[in-house]
């Protein structure tokens, strides 16, 4: 599996444990066919493990924003890449923004690429 899809399944694993009581295992099991993918895993779990911490860093990097008015999609996003950025050492910053702002067209609205960009870009600057 690309590690754009694993992304991608990622963040639909993340976006059903947002709205579903379910462990990161159950949201894996659901987002994935019949291949396991360690890269899937290790966002998730990373993602579930680190979320105080990267809530913290994606709250302080909002301007006129609270992160409880972010749509679930665009936060789950933002999760994922500030994840790579600030825990995974083989993933680039700049790979994680542009990836992060890919899926941002595709799963959420027009204006959520500028945004995510915006707010990565501060993480990937001052973190």
């Amino acid at each position: 599996m690309k590690r754009r899809e694993a992304r991608e399944r990622a963040l639909q694993a993340l976006f059903q444990m947002e709205l579903n009581e379910m462990t990161a295992e159950q949201a894996i099991t659901n987002v994935m066919d019949e291949e396991e993918d360690d890269y899937v895993k290790k966002l998730v779990f990373g993602v579930s493990e680190h979320k105080q911490e990267l809530d913290q860093k994606i709250e302080a990097h909002l301007e006129n924003w609270k992160l409880d008015r972010l749509n679930k999609v665009d936060l789950s996003i933002l999760r994922v890449g500030a994840f790579e950025m600030l825990y995974l050492e083989d993933v680039p910053d700049r790979v994680s923004l542009n990836e992060s702002i890919e899926i941002a067209k595709v799963y959420s609205d027009e204006k959520a690429g500028k945004f995510i960009n915006g707010v990565l870009a501060n993480i990937a600057q001052n973190d």
